[in-house]
């Protein structure tokens, strides 16, 4: 069977194709390699330069040579050919070059697929509304490309109208899919290597200036919205995970060493408590960053021994949770052994100073004792800063009585040093304290800037109390936030910074949308589906019953559409309109076309009969020839019409 011959491609059409080449790639430069995002740009530039001069394309063994050289690039780049970055930019140079050896339609339909396919990547890196925007315009470009390519030269609003209309059309079929399509849980991308390498938050271990550095970033950690009212920006203390190991630099988590720790805390919730949802963004770890401490807990999650919460996977993808906290509470007024043991262990030969000061305190009560650490960091000359001095190995000496400049994990490790050199056992914690209220939808906004490090004493018959040692050297840090603590010229996000009222008013109702996006589109999980399906009258909803129910909307909405672009009425063309017209006035002549008659034909009988009419008709009838069988444009149509106005008037039948 012999191959049917490609359709050259007009050259019409390339600047569409180019554009839409375009318009796929440039969003990925942010994450490509620098020399991969000229090459791609240099290629289309390229392309557009051989289309201006009208030459040739280069040859094959040329695009052979660039696109090996392109592949060894990336695999020297990335060391691998595999994953989620490799491959994305393996899909941009394919588009970039494809262009070089276009020359017909069929490899035109190459880059319009391709452009539909590289799309649905650009979600592997942000699915936040800019990029939804973006991503809906180039696919309403890639449609009326498509357009162009099969439907000729025709005006731009003509081609963007019908892209339109066909999305349009298309509207009802996403709903229906997105609405009943079974949804999977996790992120978009899942290879191990590199599923999860973008996440940010707190870390598993804390060490002078981990948190410092965090609190520069005016990313969202999470949002919460209380049912009732929202309590005290002070009290407000985000728990997050607890460290109680300290090698002289750096706080980790450990398992308890001795005997096995109390499963459940036995916690008592004196007061109010107070009940509120929480949106996490994710941060691939466990903790769910309840506010301190939780009574009621989500499905699939624990209390640590260490008053933790924690899921039963690390938090992959954003997710909503539901707690019930008690800010007034006691927890484990009776605690095990090895837990407290384990929180007076510190490294020795270490910070032979801060020891003698702990010393001599040996002799006071436990609450005295952290009185006493209090009373030193609020009445000397400490400073609150995100930029303090590198430390050496006494750290402690080094910060208590010589740089006295530090940010909040300095002042935590540093009492919790101090407690345990006294003989009081305490612990690191690690969360956020405080956020800010959004307006215009009523959340608990809390931002990476708000990361924050307190200590936990254990007082006996009082169980762990929160002591911040922070609000001691800087309370302004808790009761107003990091921006109203820090002196002027610290480095902080802009976010954080923003004075002026119609600024504050722009980001609010901003991150109120991004909100509603997060939790209606990005956040629209099995959960909330399953939540959806009952209100629509599927409350157990199985695969059988969901697919049934595909198949009916999708046919209701085929036949709505389908009815929709159906004609009301026939289109008449100007052409055979202009030429019937001037047949009904003949006709009123006395010469009447048969139906059988062609144009021609009947011109030449109207010659025969007519004579008088016999130059016009012949005019008219090659006219209408010429524009139905032949490739003449508009011209002819008018040259048609004004045969008609200058028919000569009817002659009066004599009476």
């Amino acid at each position: 069977m012999r191959r049917r011959p490609s359709v050259a491609l007009e050259r019409g059409a390339v600047p569409w194709l180019l554009a839409a080449a375009l318009a796929t790639t440039v969003p990925h430069a942010e994450h490509l390699p620098a020399w991969l995002s000229a090459l791609v740009g240099s290629a289309l530039l390229w392309r557009g330069w051989l289309w201006h001069r009208r030459r040739p394309l280069p040859a094959r063994w040329a695009l052979a040579l660039l696109v090996g050289g392109c592949v060894a690039g990336i695999a020297w780049q990335f060391h691998t050919l595999l994953g989620k970055d490799p491959g994305v930019a393996l899909l941009v140079v394919f588009m970039a070059l494809k262009p070089l050896e276009m020359n017909s339609r069929r490899d035109a339909m190459v880059v319009i697929l391709l452009g539909y396919f590289l799309l649905l990547t650009h979600y592997f890196y942000s699915q936040s509304i800019p990029a939804g925007l973006w991503l809906l315009s180039t696919i309403t470009l890639l449609t009326a490309t498509l357009i162009r390519v099969h439907g000729g030269a025709q005006p731009v609003a003509a081609i963007a109208r019908l892209a339109c209309l066909l999305l349009v059309q298309a509207l009802p079929f996403m709903l229906i899919l997105y609405l009943l399509f079974p949804r999977v849980s996790g992120p978009l991308w899942g290879l191990p290597q590199d599923a999860y390498s973008a996440l940010s938050g707190l870390s598993e271990q804390m060490s002078p200036g981990s948190i410092s550095s965090l609190t520069q970033s005016g990313a969202i950690a999470f949002r919460s919205q209380f049912a009732g009212e929202i309590p005290e920006k002070a009290d407000l203390y985000w728990r997050g995970p607890v460290f109680d190991d300290y090698d002289g630099l750096t706080w980790r988590a450990r398992p308890l060493a001795g005997g096995p720790a109390r499963a459940d805390p036995l916690i008592e919730a004196r007061g109010q408590v107070d009940a509120y949802t929480s949106i996490l963004e994710a941060h691939n770890q466990r903790w769910l960053l309840a506010l301190d401490v939780p009574t009621r807990l989500p499905p699939d999650s624990r209390l640590a021994p260490t008053l933790e919460l924690l899921s039963r996977e690390p938090l992959r993808v954003r997710s909503r949770f539901s707690f019930v906290s008690a800010l007034d509470y006691r927890a484990n007024v009776t605690e095990a052994a090895a837990v407290l043991q384990q929180a007076l262990t510190l490294p020795a030969r270490f910070n032979p100073r801060t020891r003698a000061l702990a010393a001599e305190w040996q002799s006071l009560p436990p609450r005295e004792i952290a009185e006493a650490a209090l009373t030193k960091f609020r009445n000397e000359a400490f400073y609150y800063t995100l930029q303090p001095p590198l430390l050496g190995p006494d750290a402690m000496d080094e910060f208590l009585f010589t740089t006295r400049r530090g940010f909040c994990e300095h002042y935590a490790s540093a009492f919790v040093f101090l407690m345990r050199a006294a003989g009081v056992p305490a612990r690191v914690v690690a969360g956020y304290q405080g956020g800010e209220v959004n307006p215009v939808d009523g959340y608990l906004t809390v931002r990476q800037s708000d990361a924050h490090a307190w200590a936990e004493i254990w007082l006996a018959g009082q169980g762990w109390v929160r002591v911040d040692p922070t609000a001691a050297v800087a309370p302004a840090r808790i009761e107003q936030g990091i921006a109203a603590a820090l002196p002027e010229g610290e480095p902080l996000p802009v976010v954080v910074r923003i004075d002026a009222d119609w600024l504050r008013q722009l980001r609010n109702r901003w991150e109120a949308a991004n909100n509603s996006w997060n939790q209606w589109v990005l956040g629209y999980n099995p959960q909330r589906q399953r939540e959806v399906l009952s209100r629509l009258g599927l409350p157990d909803a199985d695969w059988q019953r969901m697919t049934a129910t595909l198949a009916v909307l999708c046919g209701t909405a085929l036949l709505i559409v389908t009815l929709w672009t159906l004609p009301t009425r026939r289109a008449v063309d100007p052409v055979q309109r202009a030429w019937q017209r001037y047949c009904k006035e003949l006709a009123r002549r006395g010469m009447a076309r048969a139906e059988w008659e062609g144009p021609l034909a009947f011109a030449q009988r109207v010659a025969r009969e007519r004579p008088d009419l016999a130059e016009l008709t012949s005019e008219a009838a090659a006219c209408y020839a010429e524009l139905r069988y032949g490739c003449q444009g508009d011209a002819r149509l008018g040259q048609l019409q004004q045969c008609l106005h200058r028919l000569p008037p009817q002659r009066r039948r004599k009476a």
